[in-house]
């Protein structure tokens, strides 16, 4: 049995999947990688299938019509035959050093983990830039761990997909299946399997390089605001997915977490509906709102009085004003994207 299955959706990928492929190739036979042609128009799926050809026993491509990144997910995790689970998008990489000592660790293992948890890396390639988030403050370090052993998350630390990586079968049986045709699914893929991780081991390894700089990613501001009602729709399901009484029993550091993470995805909503400031931006704003309310008063209380998301849905045309004041005072401070 292969020890990882490193899924690789792609969509008209031709100009950078060799070097997220090549990064991986270093896991040899202990690793699966399956590169999913997610209906490209270009010669992504040529270049998969060279791939393929020339590494049978470690690559396999899945060609398939356009379902967005989530279908590709979701074809790649039917396929996977690894013990652990790993998506590395087309346009990232991940590094060879801490890849083997990952592969070393994982073989290692007697008792699986359901989750480790590994740096990363925000690789502004074109400007020689980069930022490692790191977890060395919340986990201990190469020790199997529970949620009760959790510190505390510094405000640019969570757990994104880039630094996650799920035992197989536990994403099986909760049956992960993302949404089709939609963006900022991998907040659904970070948060969804979390309440049935019991064992977790972080590895303080700088292992993801997540490419910052195309002008056509889902990440910059343009296109946040023209894929809001992707970014909404996502938010729901979160919103569905968490469960705080649940949470709670398993740990009170989990239950803040999950707070936490969906508090910051309604902030995302609503700044980017105030910049794109339409009634019908604004009537959206409200109707996600209110959407929580109607699916759990208790949670919309705690997201609305208690944490960060309260203070970017401030009342009246100067509350939207100084929301906006502090996403720009945020951003340049941070220094995201």
């Amino acid at each position: 049995m292969k020890m990882i299955t490193f899924v690789v959706p792609c969509y008209n990928s031709q100009d950078y999947m060799k070097r997220c492929i090549d990064s991986l190739l270093p896991c040899g036979d202990d690793g699966e990688i399956i590169i999913v042609d997610d209906g490209s128009t270009d010669k992504t799926g040529e270049i998969a299938d060279s791939y393929a050809s020339l590494y049978p026993t470690q690559i396999q491509v899945i060609h398939k019509a356009n379902g967005g990144h989530g279908s590709g997910v979701n074809a790649g995790l039917n396929a996977a035959a690894g013990r652990f689970f790993k998506v590395v998008d087309s346009d990232d990489w991940l590094d060879e050093k801490a890849l083997l000592t990952l592969m070393s660790r994982l073989k290692s293992l007697r008792n699986l983990p359901d989750m480790v948890v590994c740096n990363y890396i925000y690789d502004h390639l074109y400007e020689n830039r980069q930022c490692s988030v790191n977890f060395r403050n919340v986990f201990p370090a190469d020790k199997i761990c529970g949620w009760k052993n959790m510190g505390c998350f510094h405000s640019s630390q969570y757990m994104v997909m880039h630094a996650l990586i799920f035992r197989t079968a536990l994403l099986k049986e909760i049956g992960l299946k993302l949404p089709e045709h939609t963006f900022y699914v991998d907040n659904l893929f970070a948060c969804r399997p979390l309440p049935k991780v019991r064992r977790i081991l972080y590895l303080n390894l700088d292992l993801y390089h997540y490419f910052l700089g195309r002008n056509d990613q889902s990440v910059n501001e343009n296109s946040y605001m023209r894929r809001i009602d992707e970014q909404i729709k996502v938010t729901k399901l979160v919103a569905d997915s968490v469960d705080l009484e649940e949470a709670r029993s398993i740990s009170p550091k989990l239950e803040h977490y999950l707070l936490r993470n969906l508090s910051i995805m309604l902030s995302i909503c609503d700044i980017f509906l105030l910049m794109t400031n339409t009634k019908e931006a604004l009537h959206k704003r409200r109707k996600l709102w209110n959407y929580v309310k109607s699916k759990d008063k208790k949670l919309y209380r705690r997201l609305r009085f208690t944490a960060i998301s309260g203070a970017t849905y401030l009342p009246g045309r100067l509350g939207g004003i100084l929301t906006l004041a502090g996403y720009r005072i945020a951003k340049n401070f941070l220094g995201f994207a």
